[in-house]
């Protein structure tokens, strides 16, 4: 197995380096594609507005891994399932997500992770790499089943060095797992960089050892992200195994809004980055396939600008969750002490609510 072939179809310009696939030559698939990304890049800045004035909390952007994320989302079926990490809200919204929950959960409040149309869509997970096991774990429910499904988890460059990650792959090769994994290669791992992260020549090289095919794919490029992800899913569907895509993208920003990039980060790579990045590749293919303009990128902009304003103020709106529910989830049926605090706080809560307790 060579994990070194590196899949690309488009370069920079958006100008095909190799032949493409038969269903590359209609426009409706594309539109689509390029519809999401220039959404999901909206979301992300109205997002960063939003914290920088207080109104969210410390948010992960997923500027410049949108060419990974929406093809990856298109490509899934509908009874797949999700395994987020903490930025992949693309990949989510697609999948159903309302954008003012997506802002909701960014906004420190939980019910932005619990939102119906998830459907059985895992939460966001935080804690780095613990997402790959519970992957394995969705995907053996799936084998164990029969079902003619897949699991899709998606995991940081950084994280492929947690021991959760190595061994998610093992089991998956082992079991034979119905899993995609997808690493988002985009060089930082907040401020450790990619070439003192792994000595691997090719991150998708380390699905060597756990016996399963992997392969390394521009992720800026959103006809080789559609083809790898679609032969992956393949693979699943048809009970032949896992596969791991390494998508190798940048990011275009700080890690979180906590974070200042430009304290170790060379301002020129930036700049050699922004001119890789996907938006702006999948619109050079469009626009010399004759497919868009300006007219039709004026209207686009308008549009999703008015949808990602009216959720934002959607959610500026929304009342906050009521102090009780922080108890609602803990167990079938709260013990006494807990019933009894629970109480005091509903009560604590009210305009000018008081409660004597003794002690105070």
């Amino acid at each position: 197995m060579n994990t070194q072939n590196h899949l690309q179809f488009l370069d920079c310009e958006g100008v095909p380096t190799q032949a493409l696939p038969k269903w590359a030559e209609e426009p409706d698939w594309f539109l689509k594609c390029y519809h999401f990304m220039v959404l999901a890049r909206q979301f992300d800045t109205k997002a960063i507005a939003l914290q920088r004035t207080g109104q969210l909390g410390t948010y992960a952007s997923l500027l410049g891994s949108e060419g990974i994320d929406v093809p990856v989302a298109l490509s899934m079926q509908s009874d797949d399932v999700l395994v987020p990490y903490y930025r992949n809200h693309a990949c989510q919204i697609i999948r159903g997500l309302p954008l003012e929950d997506a802002f909701l959960y960014w906004g420190g409040d939980e019910r932005g992770n619990a939102a119906i149309e998830m459907g059985k869509d895992f939460p966001n997970a935080v804690p780095i790499a613990t997402q790959s096991l519970h992957a394995c774990g969705v995907a053996t429910a799936m084998k164990i089943n029969n079902l003619k499904q897949a699991t899709v988890t998606f995991i940081g460059d950084g994280g492929t060095s947690k021991g959760d990650f190595m061994e998610a792959l093992n089991i998956a090769g082992v079991w034979h797992l119905p899993v995609v994994f997808i690493i988002n290669n985009n060089q930082w791992a907040i401020s450790v960089p990619r070439e003192i992260q792994s000595a691997a020549n090719a991150l998708a090289d380390k699905a060597i050892a756990a016996g399963i095919p992997g392969i390394q794919v521009d992720g800026n490029d959103v006809i080789a992200m559609r083809e790898a992800t679609n032969q992956a899913l393949q693979r699943a569907y048809e009970g032949k195994g896992p596969t791991l895509i390494e998508a190798v993208s940048y990011r275009l920003c700080d890690h979180t809004t906590a974070d200042d990039a430009t304290r170790y980060r060379d301002n020129d790579e930036l700049k050699a980055a922004w001119h890789r990045e996907p938006i702006k590749r999948l619109r050079g293919h469009m626009v010399n396939q004759g497919w868009w303009d300006e007219e039709k990128e004026k209207a686009l902009l308008h549009e999703i600008n008015k949808t990602v304003q009216k959720s934002a103020d959607n959610y500026i709106k929304m009342a906050p969750q009521a102090v009780e529910s922080f108890f609602d989830h803990m167990y079938a049926e709260l013990p006494e002490h807990l019933v009894e605090q629970r109480d005091w706080a509903v009560v604590k809560a009210m305009p000018g609510g008081s409660h004597h307790q003794e002690g105070e």
